[in-house]
């Protein structure tokens, strides 16, 4: 035969007992939370930082493509702009315009950042003109 506790006291502790095992996994799941906060904070970084890259090597691209072009302005709209394509992709860009004007010539170029898009650039070279 079972004898039932004579106080109140035990039945506590029993009590103390099944709260403790039920919050148990609480702290797991915290840590589960914070762990998917942190991968998400990372690859939102990881997403701007190629972004970043892109729209620099964008930058890069124009720039060199436009001296380039610059270069051998004096030839030609055609062999000035063929110039700056080939300068443009070796930098592994695209170059989707090319204007040359007297001797100032202004490209655009695109790199593509996977699923964010294309980072795009433009840049001008050409003689310096003083003032008069």
């Amino acid at each position: 035969m079972t004898t039932q506790p004579s106080n109140g006291a035990d039945r506590g502790v029993r009590r103390g007992r099944a709260f403790q095992h039920r919050d148990q996994g609480a702290a797991s799941i915290l840590v589960l939370a914070l762990g998917l906060v942190l991968l998400a904070a990372g690859l939102a970084a990881a997403a701007v930082g190629s972004a970043q890259l892109a729209r620099r090597e964008a930058r890069n691209a124009a720039d060199l493509g436009a001296l380039a072009g610059a270069q051998q302005a004096v030839l030609g709209a055609d062999q000035a702009c063929r110039e700056a394509a080939r300068i443009v992709t070796l930098n592994q860009a695209r170059m989707t315009s090319c204007v040359l004007e007297g001797l100032e010539i202004v490209i655009h170029t695109e790199v593509t950042t996977g699923r964010l898009g294309t980072a795009k650039a433009a840049a001008r070279a050409g003689p310096v003109y003083t003032p008069a």
